[in-house]
């Protein structure tokens, strides 16, 4: 197992904060508080015009390992790379973007849902996986029912979780992780407040 392996990445804290990140200026101090809190993941979602610049500034930041998050396609993932992720992050798989990041060597952590998309990861060598929506997508039920037959596989829930949800996600053998973006709350930008919030994530286990 290499160092940089995403079983490795998934291990560091119990909780992913998701971050959507609108000014490039707040990424250093975002990060900062995240790290000081406790959660050294953090995966910027490629989901505004600031996200790979915030995520190249974020790396400066002793201690954040900075991955790219709604990456959905080779494109998104070169750009991703390019701008220094450390992991990668899909809402769901595709054999274009999974062999794409299989061939890249980075750290991947694709979306599933259901048993075919497990399958097809499988395929690929991968048995780590986002469950994503994971509030949505049949909740602890489903993910149960879905370990059952993938005994090696292991998962981070993402999607609808909450400070509240989180242990019982994390109380499943098969989640090494939850992703959440409750750890940064939308509006003006408060390192007290996600420092905080940092702090109780890190201490939640199942």
């Amino acid at each position: 197992m290499t160092n940089n392996s995403i079983d490795q990445i998934m291990r560091l804290a119990p909780v992913i904060p998701v971050i959507v990140i609108d000014r490039v200026e707040d990424a250093v101090l975002m990060a900062e508080a995240l790290v000081a809190g406790g959660l050294p993941v953090l995966e910027v979602t490629l989901r505004t015009p600031a996200a790979l610049d915030a995520m190249t500034a974020m790396k400066a930041v002793k201690g954040a390992i900075v991955g790219a998050g709604t990456v959905r396609d080779p494109a998104m993932l070169a750009a991703a790379i390019e701008a220094g992720a450390e992991f990668i992050v899909s809402p769901g798989l595709t054999d274009n973007l999974g062999k794409a990041a299989v061939a890249s060597g980075i750290p991947f952590l694709p979306g599933i849902a259901n048993a075919g998309d497990i399958m097809r990861g499988m395929d690929l060598g991968l048995d780590r996986f986002k469950f994503f929506p994971a509030a949505t997508s049949g909740g602890l039920p489903a993910l149960k029912a879905l370990a059952g037959p993938f005994g090696q596989a292991r998962f981070c829930p993402t999607g609808g979780i909450s400070a509240a949800t989180a242990p019982e996600w994390l109380a499943l053998d098969p989640v090494l992780c939850v992703g959440g973006s409750w750890v940064v709350p939308s509006g003006p930008l408060d390192p007290a407040a996600i420092e905080a919030l940092a702090t109780e994530a890190a201490g939640l286990n199942g």
